[in-house]
């Protein structure tokens, strides 16, 4: 019970609530070419394909530096770490406006990108505040700076109306330095850290740090962050082409619907870190995968136009997702997803807490990749099947393979656990019967 009672480190609210602004930050500025990349796409007449390379670049580099980001806030602390990052990305995002080919694009956006491993530096850094029966909750509210793709889909459209997509790239990236700064200021130093420096300690080293890796099971959380962050960043980046090219909605209005996903997908992140908390987070990923794969399986589904040799002759009637219906889909499919990405980081700090920054950043990073591979995915798949809801096609397998993934992991850990349970029947009415009863002939 005194374990349950044992209260936050000093500075704890201020770390969390500062690095939960640093993150919707650096979110607005990672996702920042799902708006003013379709004005790009227009402008160099880029196709589908390339225009899925450019929306998903930055969430390359980001995903790819997390693991390195993680292990570095582990060893120097999460303060500098998280000052340096978002500095080298508001940097990389003002020289983006001057940015002119397709390739000096490209080049940007590897830039850019650097915000998104803001992601394992926050972790690493507030998760070392609270004890491990709050840090889903805790984890689940600084996730919740998602919101900051929301942010960008709602307020840049705007700005790039009245002054021009330059004004977006120069605008957030003078956001991004100026929270930076204050954040730094105003935040202390990790509880560990402060322990390590009065004792002299040596940082573990870097290899240690990574040992983690080797266990299949760290991989099995990467593809759950595979799709509830991956496919959430993907969709973030989109969801405006996709709902101006289906719906033929203006990109101020897209926008706003695709908010419609970002926000729940961001906010409830944190009811996820509470829920898994109290009821556990395999429950919770267990409701994300099975909800998830419905929707998915709804909106994958085209619009149809059939015809039928009635009676009186043949009668045509179309199936298709009407604007209201797929908002309405869209909004759960966000919802659970930001359960499950909060459910998916509970585990870390239970099964590997001296290895948090290590193996949260391989799982940020693989999720991250999914949010680069995803775009890219979409427009090969637009270009090839010409199906705009082929999108929802490829998250449909994606659930599915998870969901079994885990599903059977967990069937075999409890049969290891409990080696009786190999040996009672599938169905309960069977329950305490050697066998079923052979059928009639």
């Amino acid at each position: 019970m005194s374990q349950l009672r044992q209260p936050p480190a000093p500075g704890a609210a201020t770390a969390l609530w500062a690095s939960t602004i640093s993150f919707t930050g650096c979110f607005a500025v990672w996702t920042i070419f799902a708006i003013i990349g379709v004005k790009i796409k227009a402008d160099l007449h880029l196709t589908e394909a390339e225009f899925g390379l450019l929306a998903g670049t930055p969430i390359l580099t980001g995903s790819l530096s997390r693991i390195f980001l993680g292990v570095w806030t582990d060893q120097i602390g999460g303060r500098v770490v998280n000052l340096l990052v978002m500095l080298a990305a508001a940097a990389a995002t003002f020289m983006l406006s001057y940015a002119h080919t397709y390739p000096q694009f490209l080049l940007a956006a590897l830039g850019v990108g650097i915000a998104g491993g803001g992601f394992a530096v926050g972790v690493a850094y507030v998760s070392r505040f609270y004890p491990k029966e709050r840090q889903g909750t805790v984890l689940g509210i600084f996730g919740a700076g998602n919101i900051g793709a929301a942010f960008t889909k709602i307020a840049a459209p705007i700005v790039m109306a009245a002054f021009g997509w330059t004004m977006v790239a120069q605008t957030w990236a003078a956001g991004l330095a100026a929270i930076a700064v204050v954040s730094f200021l105003i935040t202390r130093d990790d509880p560990d850290l402060v322990a390590r420096r009065q004792v002299g300690a040596k940082p573990v080293s870097v290899l240690k740090q990574l040992q983690p890796l080797k266990n299949l099971q760290v991989w099995r959380f990467a593809l759950y962050y595979f799709f509830v962050f991956g496919g959430f960043v993907a969709l973030a980046l989109w969801l405006p082409h996709y709902l101006v090219g289906v719906y033929g909605l203006d990109l101020r209005t897209a926008g706003l619907f695709a908010a419609a996903y970002s926000i729940p997908a961001s906010l409830f992140r944190a009811v996820g870190g509470a829920l898994a908390d109290r009821i556990g987070a395999r429950k919770v990923m267990y409701l994300t995968f099975g909800i998830s794969l419905v929707c998915c399986f709804l909106l994958a589904y085209p619009p149809t136009t059939y015809v039928v040799d009635g009676v009186r002759g043949p009668i045509a009637f179309r199936l298709a997702t009407g604007i209201v219906p797929f908002t309405v889909i869209i909004f759960v499919l966000g919802f659970f997803m930001s359960l499950g990405k909060a459910a998916v980081y509970k585990h870390i700090p239970v099964y590997y807490p001296d290895r948090i920054g290590s193996v949260g950043g391989l799982v940020g990073m693989i999720g991250g990749i999914g949010g680069f591979v995803l775009p890219i995915a979409f427009g090969i798949l637009n270009d090839l099947t010409g199906v705009w809801t082929s999108c929802f096609m490829l998250l449909f397998a994606l659930v599915g393979t998870a969901l079994l993934w885990m599903h059977f992991a967990i069937r075999r850990m409890e049969q290891a656990r409990f080696p009786e349970i190999s040996s009672l029947p599938e169905l309960p009415e069977l329950q305490g019967m050697g066998q079923a009863p052979a059928s009639k002939s």
